[in-house]
C-alpha cells in the first residue's frame, strides 16, 4: 500500500529527476544521475528491511561507498557496501542513511527513492 502523496517529492522527481523521460531506461538513467550527484560518499547506513536478494539482515550497519555500475541499475538502484570485509552491491531500497555525520543531500536522496518505491511506480 503507498504512502500519502507529498507534493514537494512529487514535484523534485516530476522536475528534476524523471523530467523529459520517455521510457524505463530514461527513468533509471534520470534515478541514477540524481543519486549519483546527491548522495555524498561513503556513508553509514542500516539495513532497514531483509530481501531474499540480499545477505544483508534487518539492523545490520554498513558503510556505503558508491553507486554501483550503472548497467546493473536498470531495475533498481544498487549501491556498492562494505560488509564483511567484501564489497558487494545491495538494493538501496534495503537501506536507510544513519549517523549524524550524513548530510542533508543524501538524506533528502534516499527518501525520494524511498518514496517512489512506497508509491509503486516503476521505471
Amino acid at each position: 500500500m503507498s504512502k500519502p502523496e507529498d507534493p514537494e517529492r512529487e514535484h523534485r522527481i516530476d522536475y528534476e529527476i524523471v523530467v523529459d523521460c520517455y521510457d524505463e531506461l530514461e527513468r533509471s538513467t534520470g534515478w541514477y544521475c540524481y543519486l549519483e550527484d546527491r548522495l555524498a560518499f561513503p556513508f553509514a547506513a542500516e539495513c532497514c528491511q531483509a530481501l531474499t536478494a540480499s545477505p544483508l539482515k534487518t539492523g545490520e550497519r554498513v558503510m556505503v561507498t558508491g553507486m554501483a555500475d550503472q548497467d546493473y541499475c536498470t531495475a533498481t538502484m544498487l549501491v556498492q557496501v562494505r560488509w564483511q570485509g567484501h564489497s558487494l552491491a545491495v538494493p538501496l531500497s534495503q537501506l536507510e542513511a544513519g549517523g549524524d555525520e550524513v548530510n542533508e543531500d543524501t538524506v533528502e536522496a534516499m527518501g525520494d527513492w524511498h518514496y517512489w518505491i512506497e508509491q509503486a511506480f516503476c521505471f
